[in-house]
């Protein structure tokens, strides 16, 4: 387990607790919650009672959202140092979406009062919250355009170029199974099969057991309607 000192080291890496000194970040460590959640294990459920703001300091998380026929849809996946769930906290209102760990993962957790004291506290750490909130919000626009106009092959090969850094790095299937990324893509694994084979068929990929990598990103580009200038 990570001592409080390793775990305000971590913290840091949130941008907006940079400039605070290593002892106040074990301070505010302090005031919340410290917790291990095993790989599976839901972390906060949606439409439940806020519990706070929490970031992933090690491990994964997905965020998730369940129709009401059943699909599960991944809107996110978080690596460290990551925050989460802070529309939530900041008008006390439910949880927007579910949290899962994704691998054993060790969260921390601040309360909606005790996210209030540390703002007034720390300016920075709400100008930085604010940054944030701004963040998601032209992401949340970037998923509608996708969902709304590009078809599945389109979000695939888009998918596909971003877990592969477009094309530098192999995609661990271990880490990223077929059906995890459908769900971010919003369809069936199924659906998303059918993208792969068809784009390993024109060899844009190659694809093993362990690996899917990346071997034409311009034309995957072109397949996803992204244009090479807005990188």
């Amino acid at each position: 387990m990570y001592s409080v000192s390793d775990l305000a080291q971590r913290l840091s890496g949130v941008e907006h607790f940079r400039r605070i000194q290593p002892a106040e970040l074990e301070n505010i460590i302090q005031m919340g919650q410290i917790r291990l959640y095993n790989a599976g294990e839901i972390i906060f459920q949606e439409a439940a009672p806020a519990e706070g703001m929490f970031v992933l300091l090690t491990g994964r998380i997905q965020l998730c959202k369940l129709s009401r026929q059943g699909q599960n849809a991944i809107l996110a996946i978080y690596d460290p140092v990551r925050m989460f769930n802070e529309v939530a906290a900041l008008d006390r209102g439910t949880n927007p979406v579910t949290a899962v760990a994704a691998e054993d993962s060790i969260v921390w957790r601040l309360s909606a009062d005790q996210l209030e004291q540390l703002v007034l506290r720390y300016p920075q750490v709400g100008l930085g919250l604010l940054r944030v909130l701004a963040e998601r919000n032209r992401y949340l626009i970037s998923r509608f355009e996708d969902v709304s106009f590009r078809p599945v092959m389109a979000r695939a090969a888009k998918l596909l170029l971003e877990l592969s850094e477009y094309g530098v790095e192999p995609i661990d299937r271990r880490k990223h199974p077929v059906h995890q990324m459908a769900a971010q893509i919003a369809t069936v694994p199924e659906a998303f099969s059918r993208a792969l084979k068809v784009l390993r068929s024109n060899g844009d990929i190659q694809c093993t057991g362990r690996v899917i990598q990346v071997i034409n990103p311009a034309h995957l580009l072109e397949i996803a309607e992204i244009d090479p200038r807005e990188l």
